[in-house]
Formats: C-alpha cells, structure tokens, sequence
C-alpha cells in the first residue's frame, strides 16, 4: 500500500472535481459493458425507459440509483451485471408535442401527411430525445451504454411487429366495434389505466321527457346534458309500481324531437333520483349494454375532437361538448322542460396526457385478448416465481388480473409501431404479415398504430437481440418501478415473458415509493414544489442526493422529500471524506507495512473488526430482503458512529506513540479497514468512494473500485468480548462529556474522575482517561461520592466528578435556580392550557399533541436540573 502524496488531498470534499472526471474514466475504460462470460452467473437489470423527450425528476432519482445500487452490489459480488438502458417512444406525448411545435410553424399534421410527419417526429427525437440519459449519467449509474435501446430500433421495432402477427394468427387479437375511452385532446383511444378519475363539483340537471299522446312526463336527471341529443331510450326498473303502466310507451325527445321507447332494464336503481335513466348508447357504457339488450339505435353526436356532429339537430352542430351542454340547457328552460338543477359531485375520467376529460365513444379498435395470456402470468405470482417487493402489491395485482378486460391496443395516431395489417383496396380482403405483402400498391396499411405498452411489454427480452444473449441475460433479476404502472407494464411484461418465452421475465420486482413533499402533496410542476434535480446536484453533489433519498425512503411508505434533506448527505459524505484524510495525512509521516496489518492489536480493533463483520453481514440481509433504506442505516452507523467517530479517536493514541512499529502497525490495518468500509459504501456513493480508494494506493490507469470484490463476512472475526468492553469505555466516556456539558465545564479543562467499580483494564482505564480528557482517574469498588461531584450511573458503574474548582458552585446554582423558575412558570402555564377541554376538543390535533411534546420536554429539563442542583449542595 503507497498511498498519494498529501498535495494530491484536497482539504474539503468538492463533488464539481470529482464527478464528471470519475464517470468519464467509469466510461472511458467500458468498466460497465457486459458480455457473456459463462464462467460467471449474470445479473441483469432493464431499467424502465423513460420517454424519449423526458426530463429528468426525483422518481427517475429514486427509481434509477436502487437499479444502481443492486447492480454495482451485485457487479462487486462477482456476478457478470448488466444493466439495459434504453427509451420509449411514447406515441402520445412525442406526438403531441410535434403537432405543438408544427403548429408554431403553421403547419398542420393533416396538410403534410403521415410520411413527413414521421420526418419530423424523428427529428424532434434526434434533437431532444437522450437528454434524459446525459441528465442520468450525472447521477453517476453504472448502465452499460454500448446496450442502449430504443423502442423504435429497427429490431425491436421488428420484434413487435413479429408479436402482433403471431398472436393475430392465435386468434387472440381481433378488430371489434367497442365502447372505448376516447382522449379528444390526441383524438385517439386510451386504456382504462390511462384514465385519471378527479372529483368534479357539477351539477344535476332535472329534465321532463313528455310521454307521447299522454299528458304525463318522465322526469330525467343527468350530469351531461349535451348527450340527451343522442338519447335512444328511457329506461326504468320493472319492479317500480310508478312506471309499471308507461313500460312499452315512448317519449318524444325534446330538441330533437325523436320518439323514443320507455323499457324496463334491471340495471336502473328505482331509489337513486327520480327512477328514470335517459340511455345514451353512443356516449355511456352502461347505456351501451343496456342498448345491446334492448336493440336500441346506437347515435354517435360527437365528432372526434368532441365536438358536435350532423347527428345532432340544427343549431346544435359544430359546437364544443361545453357550448352544446349550455345551449341545451337554456333551450329545456324556453320549453319549460328543466325541473330543477341541484349541486353535485361527481368522479370524471381525465386523459393522462391529453389533461381532459374522456369521453365514452364508440370505435372500430384492435383488441387482443387477455383470459389466455393473463392466467399463466397470475399463476407465476400466486406461486411466488415473481416476487413483488413490498408483498401486499400481490392481492392489487391478483384483483386486476381476475376482473381483466380485453386489452384495446390500437392507437389513433401516426408516431409509433404501425399496425401489420393491409386491407385490399377491391376485394377487402385482410392480409397480417411482418412484411407487406408483395403487390403493395393494391393494398392499404391499416392507419393505427400499437398503443406504447403493446411494444414495452417486451422489453425484458428483446432488449437483447441475439438469442445467445437472451439465453444468458434472460430471465432478467430484477424490475425496479413505480407502483402506477404495475398494471400497464409489470403486468403485461409477465404475460409477454410467458407467451413468447414461456419464462419469467424477471425473479424480483419492486415497487419504489411515491415522492411527495414535506406537506405530503405529490410532487408537480404546478404546484412549484417540485426540485430539478441537476440543481440538487450542483448544489450537494451525486452522492449525497443518492444517499440521502435512498436513506428517507422506506420500502413501501411514501417519501416526503425537501431539497434542504440532502444536507444529511452531504454532511455523511464529508465525514467519509475527513477521516481518509487524516489517515492519508498520518501516512505521509509513517511507514506502512502490510505485514504489520494483524501484529499490535487490541480490543479496539478487535472492536472495530467485529462491528465491519456485522455491518456488513447486517448490510447483505438488508439488500437480499430489498430493504435499501435498511442498509443505508446500517452503513451510516458504521461509517459515522463506529469508525469515524469512535475507532479514529481510539487510534489516534497510538498513531502518536514513540513505537514505529505499533503506529504502522495502527495505520496500515485503519487504512486496510477504511478501504474495505470504501467497498460497502461504493454502491451507494460510487464518486466519493472511488476518489478516496484511488488516493489510497498507486493504481492502475484501469482500476476501479467498482470492479474490486466486496468483501465476504467472517463470522470467526466477531468478538463479542471485544464489543463488550468498548461498551463500557463508550458508555463511562459518553457520560462523561454529557456531565461536561450540563455543567457548562469547558472541553479543554482537565477534570479528576472517580468510577465506582471493578474490572476496568489496563488499557480500557488509558483509553477512558484520554478520550474523558481527565487529569486524575480513580477506580475501585469501595470509592465514595466525593462533595459537590456531578454524578452518572453507568453498566453498574457509578461516575462521580468533584467540581469544586472546575465551574462557580455558587454562579452555577443561582444559574439553576433561575432556570428552574422559569421553567416551571412555563410549565404551569401548559398545564393550564391543556387541562382546558375548550383548547383540547377544539385545536387541530397537531397542535394539541405539539403542546403535550413541550410539556413532557420541560418535565424532564425540571428533573435534570434539580438532579444537577442536588449535585451541588
């Protein structure tokens, strides 16, 4: 070991030096690109791509360094880890934004048709697409870039295509005329888990349908009025008396002025409203099913964008479903038709992307069928073949799977993976192929093309485009993901994996937190309380970002998150980084020798090595268990309390003893253990860890901590003897500096310490003595309470220091006293407060539990100090 010359340490930690040089050499030296190696068991990860025009945000943060963590841990522990990067194409919203971008420039989607439109698709993903990864890279993730994918390469492009074909020949995909949720935003048809349901204050209308040669009318109440103009049908429950007689009759549709059937359908709540349901076929899927059962006319009054059609009556065409609700409302008042409008709240369906609300419409689709591919992959998680992390994930997913509907996967748009099929221009014949067939010119492409989850759910295999490659990498190890899109992806991947692979696509899956911020809203652009991490970053650097977020987020619950919170990490990596330091600095003066590295040893190392044995074990049955944010914790007790805070000052005697071979000895093993706590921090802190492990020795121009083998827990190195007697020291020297404290007694001043015990040795009695800063140390069973001695009590042990002459007895009680007074004031008046049941029944529950917190806080402060008065006399 030859560790750098102390003109290559900077003083202070600065991630801006750090940070780009050791990603650039990461990369440089292809440390992260795998390839088969037979003689190694694989570990692979395909990261979840993001869209291709995304930007980076906190999710991607903490979804993207627990990949990061697992494969770096994994890569140390000598599996051969590959980690798939690669990007969607994200029909939606890459086109959405393209036809924004167009409509800057004047043109328009439709003038310009499909094949250039395509042009300009891909340019705009040429320009913007990969920003996200540049973004990623900052983070500092050890992805192997020679693998990056994209959706819309020629070969998983192919791959897709070759799906379609193969399952449209099973039968399992199909062309129906359904009910589908529209987006009129991208004018195209979206999944049911593409819908977002928001609470809505509205209203219910109350409108009269008269009953043809009748005088009576049937009172209906709707919340979409606009749709009346394509009502075919009044339906009511024919176990309601009130309508019995008018069951068979029909109504003459206001406005429209269309006759329409009263019939009865169990459907219909005779309790909810007035018992009458108008039925809009066209624009209701219950209204739809209740039509089909019924043979009611099916009338579409929307255009694709939602507004009118020439379906509607005149007057009411070409009008936004918003200005034909209001037209028809005013119009039921000039007939005196509108009964009464009551408040309402109601739950409306939003297009994820389009940002509007849906509209139920009629539409040719593609579909595929979903009993035959969904039963294999429920079976894989039922039998724990797919385990879900955390497990209560397992009964959502069952739910989903049992209550499935047959996926619509055609898309009404243009960017994306054009549907394979052509239609003969004369004969309509159908034609399926992954080529088109040979006499093109007499045949149309379907126009459509695949929703964007019909092409990710392969991805865990055909990322790799080989089947070498497949039979090596694939079943993937682990998916890493959101819990939203448990059902659009995770789901869908295991039903693929299944299909086409007849295997799991992956052994583990687990499900990040939600993000939100400290006053738990989810974090949004809107609400502006949502951080650009790159600024995060700059400001605390990589490591301290990764750290720090991995250490707040439980596997599980929730994380709230403020940017302020990377100050923890920041902080843990600059102590990492001051005890390197000053051992680097000691080593510049004293010799090293390996061969020293197990002479000289003494219960504190024998400590120390104990507690690295246990982090470690404790450490790699935390990541085995996916409890991440466990590991955190076990690592930042050890790195801080243990080694940083308690083995570095333990050393520090001996570093400075007039023995060479006992200081190189100390040295050699705390650097030899500081580099293997650099190996358990690295997967977690790769930058800082690297920085510090280069400086630690001469290396080669392709070394990296990051190939280096974690090391292995030795059971036979736990002492628990050892652990017990650095307790003791730890415990009489805590109370110690507590008393110190408490009694205003400056660290530097010498003190005469009395332990009323038995047992200490040797070396724990010069260990106490150096660490307490204490003068004169007395130790034996038979010892008294000298006068005027602070007291503690301590592993049976009573600890008395004599302050006569080390603070102002007199000053220091008058100071008490005071406090107390004031203390017991204060204390009176909360007592007060909270026995007031006015305060307590009426203030918001924080409040009250805030002001309880205070008083039990004041009730040990007054305990402490008349202890510490008691001390005095």
């Amino acid at each position: 070991m030859k560790v750098k010359a102390l003109s290559d340490i900077p003083k202070a930690y600065d991630p801006s030096l750090v940070e780009d040089k050791w990603y650039k050499y990461w990369t440089d030296n292809d440390f992260y690109h795998s390839e088969i190696d037979h003689s190694k068991k694989s570990y692979t990860i395909v990261i979840p791509p993001p869209n291709v025009t995304g930007m980076l945000h906190l999710g991607h943060i903490l979804n993207n360094t627990i990949q990061d963590v697992f494969i770096r841990y994994k890569r140390m522990k000598g599996f051969n880890s590959c980690w798939v990067p690669g990007t969607d194409h994200a029909s939606i919203a890459t086109e959405s934004k393209v036809i924004q971008y167009l409509k800057s420039q004047g043109i328009s989607k439709d003038d310009i048709g499909r094949e250039e439109f395509l042009k300009h698709c891909w340019e705009w993903t040429d320009k913007y697409g990969g920003i996200i990864f540049k973004q990623l890279r900052k983070l500092g993730v050890s992805c192997d870039w020679k693998r990056q994918r994209f959706t819309m390469d020629d070969h998983y492009y192919k791959k897709v295509i070759e799906a379609f074909v193969d399952l449209y020949k099973k039968g399992l995909i199909y062309r129906g005329y359904r009910m589908v949720n529209w987006c009129p935003a991208s004018k195209s048809a979206i999944s049911d888990e593409e819908v977002d349901f928001k609470t809505v204050k509205g209203n219910l209308w109350y409108f009269k349908y008269p009953v043809k040669e009748s005088s009576e009318v049937l009172v209906v109440a709707t919340t979409r009025p606009e749709t009346m103009l394509g009502d075919t049908g009044v339906a009511v429950n024919p176990e309601d008396e009130r309508y019995k007689h008018l069951i068979g009759k029909s109504v003459v549709l206001p406005i429209v002025g269309r006759e329409i059937p009263i019939f009865a359908d169990e459907y219909v709540d005779k309790d909810f409203g007035t018992g009458v349901v108008k039925v809009t076929p066209a624009h209701d899927i219950n209204d739809f099913e209740m039509g089909q059962r019924h043979k009611l006319e099916v009338i579409n009054i929307f255009h694709e964008n939602a507004s009118t059609n020439n379906n509607a009556p005149e007057g009411f065409r070409g009008l936004d479903r918003y200005e034909a609700r209001k037209k028809v409302v005013e119009k039921f008042k000039e007939l005196d038709l509108l009964e009464k409008i009551e408040d309402y709240t109601n739950n409306v369906g939003y297009s994820q992307r389009g940002g509007v609300p849906i509209e139920p419409y009629l539409s040719e689709q593609w579909f595929m069928k979903m009993e035959e591919l969904s039963n294999p992959a429920l079976e894989v998680v039922k039998q724990g073949k797919v385990n879900f992390h955390p497990n209560h994930w397992v009964k959502t997913y069952e739910h989903w799977m049992g209550n499935i509907r047959d996926w619509c996967i055609s898309r009404q748009l243009w960017w994306g993976h054009q549907i394979p099929v052509w239609y003969h221009k004369e004969t309509g014949e159908i034609y399926c192929e992954a080529d088109p067939p040979e006499d093109i010119e007499n045949w149309k492409q379907d126009d459509d093309v695949l929703d964007t989850w019909a092409s990710s759910w392969l991805w865990a295999h055909d990322v790799f485009t080989t089947k070498e490659d497949q039979d090596y990498y694939y079943p993937t190890d682990l998916l890493v993901t959101a819990p939203d899109i448990i059902f659009f992806w995770v789901a869908r991947m295991i039903m693929a994996g299944m299909e086409f692979k007849n295997e799991i696509p992956f052994k583990d899956v687990y499900f990040t937190s939600v993000i939100r911020d400290e006053q738990g809203r989810k974090m949004s652009k809107s609400l502006g309380n949502s951080p650009d991490p790159i600024d995060v970053i700059k400001e605390y650097g990589a490591d301290a970002m990764r750290f720090t977020i991995l250490h707040i987020a439980p596997l599980g619950q929730d994380v709230l998150f403020s940017t302020d919170k990377c100050e923890m990490g920041r902080n843990f990596a600059n102590k990492i980084w001051n005890a390197g330091r000053f051992l680097l600095m000691n080593a510049q003066n004293i010799e090293l020798n390996s061969e020293l590295k197990n002479k000289h040893l003494d219960f504190t190392d024998k400590w120390i090595i104990s507690r690295f044995q246990n982090s470690l074990d404790q450490m790699n049955n935390a990541l085995d268990k996916f409890d991440i944010t466990g590991a955190t914790k076990i690592i930042y007790s050890y790195v801080w309390n243990d080694f940083c805070d308690w083995y570095v000052e333990l050393a520090k005697n001996r570093m400075y003893s007039d023995d060479e071979e006992v200081k190189s000895a100390v040295l050699t093993r705390a650097l030899s253990l500081f580099e293997d706590m650099l190996k358990m921090i690295h997967p977690f802190m790769p930058f800082i860890s690297e920085e510090i492990w280069q400086l630690l020795d001469e290396r080669g121009d392709n070394e990296s901590i990051s190939m280096e083998q974690m090391p292995e827990p030795d059971n036979s190195l736990i002492n628990i003897e050892a652990e017990k007697e650095i307790d003791f020291v730890q415990s009489v020297v805590t109370a110690i500096r507590n008393i110190r404290g408490e009694m205003n007694i400056p660290p530097s001043k010498g003190i005469n310490v009395y332990l009323k015990t038995s047992g200490v040795s040797e070396v724990q009695h010069k260990y106490i003595k150096t660490l307490g800063r204490i003068e004169e140390l007395h130790v034996g069973e038979d010892l008294g309470k000298p006068k005027s001695s602070a007291s503690s009590v301590v592993k049976g042990c009573d600890i008395f220091i004599p302050l006569e002459g080390l603070i102002g007895l007199e000053v220091e009680r008058n100071r008490i006293e005071k406090e107390i007074a004031r203390l017991q004031g204060m204390l009176t008046g909360i007592t007060k407060k909270l026995s007031n049941e006015n305060f307590v029944n009426r203030a918001p529950k924080e409040v009250v539990d805030k002001e309880k917190m205070k008083q039990s806080d004041w009730e040990q402060s007054l305990k402490k100090l008349n202890q510490i008065l008691e001390d005095l006399e």
